[in-house]
C-alpha cells in the first residue's frame, strides 16, 4: 500500500470549522460520498487539522489511479453535490494550481530511513 498526504485551508472562521468538522462524523458524512472513496481503493482516509490547516492522509491500493477517481467524481451528482458545499469552507493554499484543492505533500524527513 501507498501513503499520500494532501493539505488544505479553510476559511479561518471558528463556526465554519466546527460545522466542516461535524459534516466529516460518521454519521453526518453523507454515505455516497465515503462508498466513492472506498470504490477507488483508498483503503484508509484521515483528515487532521490545526487551526485553519488541513492535511489529509490516505492509504492506497494498487487499484488506485488519481484521474480515474477525478473522471468518477465529475460523473457523480452526490460527489459533485458535497463537493460543491465542502467549497464553502475550503479555501485553497496560496501555492495551489488554479482550480486545485488538497495539494499533495512532500515527505521530507522518515525515521524508518535513518541508521540506527
Amino acid at each position: 500500500m501507498t501513503r499520500l498526504y494532501f493539505a488544505l485551508d479553510l476559511h479561518d472562521d471558528e463556526a465554519a470549522i466546527r460545522q466542516y468538522e461535524q459534516w466529516h462524523q460518521p454519521d453526518r458524512i453523507w454515505p455516497e460520498i465515503v462508498a466513492s472513496i472506498r470504490e477507488a481503493d483508498i483503503r484508509e482516509m484521515e483528515i487532521f487539522r490545526t487551526g485553519p490547516r488541513l492535511v489529509m492522509a490516505m492509504e492506497v491500493g494498487h487499484a488506485f489511479d488519481p484521474q480515474a477517481k477525478a473522471v468518477a467524481d465529475a460523473a457523480n451528482p452526490r460527489v459533485r453535490a458535497w463537493e460543491a458545499l465542502m467549497e464553502d469552507f475550503q479555501q485553497a493554499l496560496p501555492w495551489a494550481q488554479p482550480g486545485e484543492k488538497w495539494v499533495p505533500m512532500t515527505r521530507i524527513f522518515s525515521l524508518q530511513q535513518c541508521a540506527d
